[in-house]
């Protein structure tokens, strides 16, 4: 069989949410207007992955090799976001993760998520 592997995921993104589906069979999904806040996650040598998480702290991570204009283009419609801050963490060399966006009506707090 020939021509490349097949990725171990993929992601839709359309104007009701954001949906990324895993090799495994798994899926997360998000509606735009569920979202609460966006992440950034960065670490030397893998992939940026934006976060974007729901009032419970449910979301959808999305790695920054499976986004488009679409995607990008979409976060726009998010009250004052800022495509700027996004590109600024998402090219930063420090390792870690920023939010880059919170909903003007967030959640009294949403968890802090663990990396390994």
């Amino acid at each position: 069989m020939h021509g490349n592997a097949m990725p171990d995921s993929y992601v839709y993104v359309t104007e009701e949410g954001v949906t990324r589906h895993y090799a495994d069979g798994s899926v997360e999904a998000l509606a735009w207007e569920d979202v609460v806040e966006v992440r950034v996650v960065t670490e030397a040598g893998e992939d940026v992955l934006y976060i974007l998480l729901d009032r419970d702290g449910e979301g959808c991570v999305v790695p920054r090799s499976a986004t488009d204009a679409t995607f990008l283009a979409r976060l726009r419609y998010l009250p004052d976001f800022d495509l700027d801050r996004l590109t600024l963490a998402a090219d930063s060399t420090r390792d870690g993760a920023v939010v880059v966006w919170r909903s003007p009506d967030p959640p009294s707090a949403l968890p802090d998520l663990e990396y390994d």
